[in-house]
Order: C-alpha cells, then sequence, then structure tokens
C-alpha cells in the first residue's frame, strides 16, 4: 500500500504543459502530497511562482542554477528582489550551488564569481529564514558547508549528493539533509550513503525532468517514482517499510513546511 511522499526537489516548470498536467492529475492517485518546485534563472522563478499559485500542493523556490553561465548582475539583483517580494509565499531558495560538471568541460573556468553569488544567497536564506536547496557535489560540497556554517545556516538540502564519508558526516553534525533520486535503485555505487546517512536526515527526490536509466529508461520522470526510492532504502536499511515512509516524510514536511506530521 502507499504511504503519503514529498517529491523534495524538481523541476517542474521544466516540463512541457501536457507533462505537468499529467503530473498533477495523478497526485492523489500516487499519494504524492507536495511538489517542492525549483527554479533555474529568473524566468524559471516566475514560471515556478505562478504554479504555485495555481496549485496548493507546489511550494516554490527561488534561486539561480549554478550549471550554466554566470549570470549578469541585473539578473541576480532580480532574483534577490524576487525573494524579498515573495518572502511570505516563499518556501525556499534554491536551485543553487557551484557548477561542478560545468568546470569539467572547462577546467580553466573560475570558481570564484560562482562563490560570490551563492554566498548572495545564502546570506538571503539567513535573513528570511528559510531552507536552501543546494547544488553541491564531491569536492564543492566542503566549500558550500564552509559557507553555511559562516552564516549559522541550519536548514539545508544537498540534493543528490555526492561526496566523500567525512564531508557527509560534517553535514550530518551539522544538521543538514541530503535526498536521493531515482538512480539509487539501478546504481549500485550510490547505496552505501543509504547506509550511512540516518534516516532522519534523508528525503526522496525525483530532480524532474532529469531523465534516469535502469527500469526508468525512456520513461518520463514523475513523482510515482519516489515509491521505488523508498522501498529501495527501507530494503537497504533493513528497516520495516511503513517506518521509512513515516520518517522521511515527517523530516521533508518538517524541514520545508515547519510542519510536524
Amino acid at each position: 500500500m502507499l504511504k503519503k511522499v514529498i517529491d523534495s526537489h524538481i523541476h517542474l516548470d521544466c516540463y512541457e504543459k501536457n507533462q505537468q498536467e499529467q503530473i498533477l492529475y495523478d497526485l492523489d492517485t500516487y499519494h504524492i502530497d507536495t511538489l517542492i518546485a525549483v527554479s533555474m534563472n529568473h524566468i524559471s522563478a516566475k514560471k515556478t511562482l505562478s504554479l504555485a499559485k495555481q496549485y496548493s500542493v507546489i511550494e516554490a523556490a527561488i534561486g539561480y542554477h549554478p550549471e550554466q553561465s554566470l549570470p549578469s548582475e541585473d539578473e541576480i539583483t532580480s532574483l534577490l528582489r524576487l525573494i524579498d517580494e515573495q518572502q511570505s509565499t516563499l518556501t525556499a531558495i534554491g536551485e543553487v550551488g557551484l557548477p561542478y560538471y560545468l568546470r569539467q568541460e572547462n577546467p580553466d573556468m573560475p570558481l570564484e564569481p560562482y562563490i560570490d553569488i551563492l554566498e548572495m544567497f545564502i546570506k538571503k536564506a539567513g535573513e528570511l529564514n528559510v531552507p536552501i536547496a543546494l547544488h553541491a557535489v564531491y569536492d564543492d560540497a566542503p566549500i558550500v558547508c564552509s559557507l553555511l556554517e559562516k552564516y549559522s545556516i541550519e536548514k539545508a538540502h544537498f540534493h543528490w549528493f555526492k561526496g566523500d564519508k567525512k564531508t557527509m558526516e560534517r553535514m550530518i553534525q551539522n544538521g543538514y539533509v541530503v535526498s536521493f533520486t531515482p538512480d539509487i535503485i539501478y546504481h549500485e555505487k550510490r547505496q552505501p550513503l543509504i547506509k550511512q546517512i540516518p534516516l532522519s536526515h534523508m528525503m526522496v527526490e525525483t530532480d524532474g525532468p532529469w531523465p534516469f536509466d535502469g527500469p526508468f529508461k525512456s520513461q518520463m520522470t514523475h513523482p510515482k517514482m519516489i515509491h521505488q526510492i523508498i522501498r529501495k532504502i527501507a530494503q537497504v536499511k533493513r528497516m520495516p517499510l511503513e517506518e521509512v515512509y513515516a520518517i522521511i516524510y515527517q523530516t521533508t514536511k518538517q524541514f520545508y513546511l515547519g510542519q510536524k506530521v
């Protein structure tokens, strides 16, 4: 039997209109309680905010995804202004972080300007006391941890985290949360993290419309996939499925919506 779940990280505005409609139509069927919809840039943020105003199940986050060229000063100013204007309805700041994959393609690109932009968003999250959704993997994660510590940020969500055990332990000690995507179903090398991270610090996500392989190959990424993620977590942790559902749901609800189940 399916239990209530929350997709803690989805780019809903990046889906085609008919795909958005299908996902929203399916939510009750698959017991999807809430979608935490993150943004890529200013245009994306406006679309996401519009969706959140239309549908109560959508919670909007505003940010600038780091795996793209540097934004102009006007873009960053507009995003920060939008965050201030929408702070009464805004759920989080995100997706923000550092461009790990972009730097693999362009090794000579400077990192410092991206760090400066990220620091602006982290500072803003601290000022408004809202969660922040982060793209910070491998060697970038310790850099981001230091920035979060600088501003005493407690509600930090490292989505689709990939990194070393030392950094992971630092994140857990700071109270940060980590989310898993459908790739843990078929990527065994991701599964040791499930054993290492306490269930109370876990969330689940699709990162849709990002496509997945394995049993999801050629499928539209859909929040219903979250149920398979939770079953895998329960299997790896050797815990009762209902308990895993309940703890992950409670963690996500408390983290993003400030509500205890």
